[in-house]
């Protein structure tokens, strides 16, 4: 039986080897870079379809993560300092407090396999840097995550902190994180944030969602 070449596929079946191997190849072959990226971003949207139809779970979807990582590591060489098109910049972090990264990764990298430029500003983020993130960077949206219950209050006050800056018209706010789960539009709205994530799936397409309407539309 002939093995699949398909990098899509690799990607999808978790196989780390052969998405690796096969990025090698095609760039060795000159194939353009930015179409190797849009190969391993459908093979992310396979993964995304198979996490929300209950195929993959968590595990996965960081193992696939991290195998797009890798793959973007020996990619990113050969772009010669060119820029793709991008659907939006997003600034993104735990907040001030919590030290917890799996889940801010996992949505960076789902973000950026999806098309995205994304700033990933870290763990315990304060929001005065939230702020200056979005001021220098001229973010469309803010994300912000904490596993932790009082990660809720950096959260308010980032917020706060943006309307003390002018800055929540230009820039939409995405939370997300366990704290939320349990009544996700109550703190939305306690937070004064625009949307949240109920993981990285879930979480590219609000973004998708709060992007599309950033002329105002949305409230």
């Amino acid at each position: 039986m002939r093995l699949t070449t398909d990098l899509k596929i690799l990607l999808a079946d978790l196989n780390e080897d052969g998405v690796l191997v096969t990025v090698e190849q095609k760039l060795e072959a000159g194939e353009n870079p930015f179409g190797i990226i849009e190969e391993l971003r459908n093979g992310m949207t396979i993964v995304g379809d198979r996490f929300e139809r209950q195929e993959y779970f968590l595990s996965e979807l960081i193992m696939a993560a991290e195998i797009f990582r890798k793959a973007m590591g020996v990619i990113e060489p050969k772009l010669g300092g060119e820029g793709s098109e991008k659907l939006g910049t997003v600034a993104i972090g735990t907040v001030q407090g919590d030290i917890h990264s799996i889940g801010k990764d996992l949505v960076a990298t789902s973000m950026k396999c999806a098309g995205y430029k994304v700033i990933d500003l870290g763990v315990d983020v304060s929001p005065e840097r939230f702020v200056t993130a979005v001021k220098e960077t001229g973010a469309n949206v803010l994300g912000m995550s904490t596993l932790m219950t009082f990660g809720l209050e950096p959260m308010k006050l980032t917020v706060k902190s943006l309307i003390g800056a002018g800055l929540k018209g230009k820039v939409k706010v995405i939370i997300g994180g366990s704290p939320i789960f349990g009544d996700p539009k109550t703190w939305v709205n306690e937070v004064g944030a625009d949307d949240w994530g109920g993981d990285a799936v879930d979480a590219v397409r609000k973004v998708k969602e709060l992007i599309s309407f950033d002329s105002g539309r949305r409230i």
